[in-house]
């Protein structure tokens, strides 16, 4: 292809960015066009600095603009989803998570299909495969196994109506008689610099004398570095522009994990964050069964109040079971497939990772204390 142009939605994202990165060496690649609602000054500062081989068009505007969409497809030959509404507390209203991960992904194919653009790649999540119950384990988990959650969380649900129209659209006709290909990426739990669940660990660490919280210790997961979450989608990008590989891709689904050791969600913080002194918490955590119906308990108390409060219980039983569940997942067809290989392996990414987490700590120790007296 000579001269194409790539539009990247959620471009100003912790993953979309790392996408952009990498996107900027792609051979032939004239201009990737980066949607998002918002660029922070630092995030429009580093891509500035990527200016140069690749002309970089900066669009503002929201996903469910229709003319936002049909001008930034124009001319277009590929499209990577990336942006979406993620929530696990149940904080954001379910219309607005429902509208902007669901109907958002459905007007963008709409906008590609009239403006012929012939390549999609969509940014899913291992929430649409569960895990269902923290008691059932998931281990090694496979394409073929056809893994499904029956969560009714808006997260949840609207990432799997989207998925699920993305690769409904594999074979739609275009405007200029073409045909659209596409398929749907599910990454683990990406970590790494700019993770702003790690983010929020590290800093409330730093409020409780470097002791990290113990709310996952039940978990084993095996967790995504962003720099190879970002490279799978380059390799997919790839494999749908190549007429030999595109059959086989075309309409699929794929899990994205690295070398990341095998490990609980808690210890991967620890992991990333003892070269700063951080450790773990010595209590132990409440009895999982207990938090589970105390989870379930607050969830009344929110129901009870709806009609006159909006409350938010800082606990629910779908982020417990999310955050202490045992699932993993396999990548073996993503390298059958799209010859995908870690980019970065697990060492590099806990020394990059590792690396940012220290920036945290040295702007924390900058920032004046408050005297008490």
């Amino acid at each position: 292809m000579t001269g194409w142009k790539c539009l990247v939605t959620g471009a100003g994202g912790f993953l979309g960015l790392r996408i952009v990165r990498l996107l900027v060496e792609e051979k032939e690649l004239q201009e990737i066009r980066l949607l998002d609602k918002v660029f922070k000054p630092e995030i429009q500062e580093e891509i500035s600095k990527l200016q140069g081989k690749v002309k970089l068009t900066l669009l503002k505007g929201s996903i469910l603009d229709e003319h936002c969409l049909r001008q930034a497809c124009q001319g277009v030959s590929a499209v990577i989803h990336a942006a979406s509404l993620i929530d696990y507390m149940n904080v954001i209203h379910r219309n607005t998570i429902m509208n902007v991960n669901v109907k958002g992904t459905q007007m963008l194919l709409e906008a590609c299909v009239q403006a012929s653009v012939p390549t999609f790649i969509y940014t899913s999540t291992i929430e649409v495969a569960g895990p269902n119950s923290y008691r059932e384990a998931i281990v090694n988990g496979r394409e073929e196994e056809l893994h499904k959650t029956t969560w009714s969380a808006p997260y949840s649900v609207s990432k799997q109506l989207a998925e699920a129209a993305v690769l409904a659209a594999n074979g739609r006709g275009l405007q200029n008689g073409g045909t659209l290909s596409t398929c749907a990426l599910r990454p683990m739990y990406i970590y790494g610099e700019g993770s702003q669940i790690l983010y929020y660990s590290v800093d409330g660490a730093l409020q409780n004398n470097h002791i990290l919280s113990n709310h996952c210790s039940y978990s084993v997961v095996n967790p995504v570095y962003v720099g190879n979450a970002a490279w799978a989608h380059i390799l997919a990008l790839r494999a749908l522009q190549d007429p030999k590989k595109a059959p086989r891709v075309q309409g699929q689904f794929y899990y994205i994990a690295d070398d990341t050791p095998h490990q609980s969600y808690d210890n991967l913080t620890y992991n990333l964050t003892k070269e700063w002194g951080f450790s773990p918490n010595p209590r132990g955590s409440l009895p999982l069964s207990l938090r589970y119906w105390l989870a379930f308990l607050l969830e009344m108390v929110s129901f009870l109040l709806s009609p006159i409060y909006t409350y938010h219980p800082p606990l629910n039983r779908h982020w417990l079971t999310l955050s202490n569940s045992i699932i993993t997942f396999s990548y073996s067809k993503a390298q059958r497939d799209l010859g995908y290989k870690p980019l970065f392996s697990w060492e590099e990414a806990k020394q990059k990772t590792t690396e940012w987490v220290g920036f945290l700590v040295e702007q924390h120790n900058k920032t004046p204390k408050m005297k008490t007296h």
